[in-house]
């Protein structure tokens, strides 16, 4: 019994540890950031642990200056809200054929798309590129927009085609006998069903468009239109970088991504664990 007792206990010590390591692995840097936003650029260099001699409140006037810092996430927002919608719109109807029709030509369809999970996406920079300058669409949105979806929809039909193989299908059923039409039943009835992994999916698409830097440091020129890690780039200088102004900029750029995981981490968590469940 005192073996047992013992064990257990150990156990409960381990994890007890391993969680705290987690804890300050993730929040650790946090603080750091935090911290580094309020001080001068000598105080970062000397220790990044340290308390701020001074705090610089005017650091994050700085970053709104000299990386238009309302104006670039701004520009994120709209960037990552339009490649989220566009991302949900084409793959949710995609993935609901893929998993509910049993044409021929359904299980090629499928590789293919599976397919494109696998494909190194900066490989492309240079043909996109390129395409951009044929077709005059740099500094323009909708091209940027398209491109991350582009690279974003394989995963997500990935997903939801999963999560919707795991729904009855007599649901379908009974909606056409009920005179209900394919988008009938797509929209009004396996989607709402299906928030949990769209809520998952919508976390990974909207960090990806929020933060992406290659295509938007290549196909964003005009100032007025850069994101925020295009407009990270303004703090550095050739021989210097302004690194308190860099990490307000940070901190102000993190509010709306911690906004948008609060109002839907609970449905990301019901998606994750349905997932395991259903694998």
């Amino acid at each position: 019994m005192n073996r047992y007792v013992m064990r257990r206990g150990i156990r409960k010590t381990a994890l007890y540890l391993i969680g705290f390591l987690l804890v300050a692995l993730f929040v650790l840097p946090l603080i750091i950031t935090f911290l580094s936003s309020f001080k001068s650029n000598s105080d970062i260099l000397l220790g990044m642990f340290s308390w701020p001699r001074e705090w610089l409140v005017s650091n994050y006037t700085e970053a709104v200056k000299t990386a238009d810092a309302l104006h670039s996430i701004t520009n994120s927002l709209l960037v990552a809200f339009m490649t989220l919608t566009l991302t949900i719109v084409f793959a949710f109807p995609a993935a609901y054929m893929l998993a509910r029709k049993d044409y021929k030509f359904i299980k090629p369809i499928y590789f293919l798309f599976m397919a494109g999970v696998m494909v190194p996406v900066h490989c492309t920079l240079t043909s996109i590129s390129e395409m951009a300058s044929t077709f005059g669409t740099k500094n323009s949105y909708l091209f940027l927009v398209l491109l991350y979806v582009a690279f974003n929809i394989s995963q997500a039909i990935f997903l939801f085609t999963g999560y919707i193989r795991g729904i009855d299908r007599g649901l379908d059923e009974a909606a056409r006998i009920d005179g209900a039409s394919d988008l009938k039943i797509i929209w009004g009835i396996i989607f709402p069903l299906c928030k949990p992994i769209v809520a998952t999916e919508s976390i990974l698409v909207f960090i990806y468009g929020y933060g992406e830097l290659i295509f938007s440091l290549v196909l964003l020129t005009d100032q007025r239109k850069y994101t925020i890690s295009r407009a990270m780039l303004n703090f550095t200088a050739n021989f210097t970088t302004s690194y308190g102004p860099q990490f307000a900029f940070v901190i102000m750029s993190m509010i709306p991504m911690v906004i948008v995981y609060v109002l839907l981490h609970k449905q990301v968590q019901e998606g994750m664990l349905s997932g395991a469940i259903k694998g």
